[in-house]
């Protein structure tokens, strides 16, 4: 679940890795195992992505239905790098 409750931690802790000196700019995040993302859980993946882009990399979403739903309703799917596993997003990473 990424939500209100959630979502402090998962920006610090991701937000850092992507601050951080020497550490690829490329992120892939594996949420296929998250059945609930609230507004709270979209804003933080917005900013991470944006995060990740003024780094110079990417931040690729491997999702499953109901989280691509969820992106989908807010029509995010475009700005989001939503992949379907982990494979696709490596094959877009390189």
């Amino acid at each position: 679940m990424l939500d209100a409750f959630s979502e402090p931690t998962f920006r610090k802790v991701l937000g850092s890795k992507i601050d951080e000196v020497g550490v690829s700019k490329n992120i892939i995040l594996d949420l296929s195992q998250i059945d609930f993302v609230d507004s709270s859980g979209l804003g933080a993946l917005v900013q991470l992505a944006k995060q990740a882009q003024t780094a110079e990399g990417t931040l690729q979403i491997v999702t499953n239905a109901r989280v691509t739903q969820t992106v989908k309703l807010v029509r995010l799917e475009k700005f989001l790098s939503l992949q379907k596993s982990v494979e696709d997003a490596l094959e877009n990473v390189k």
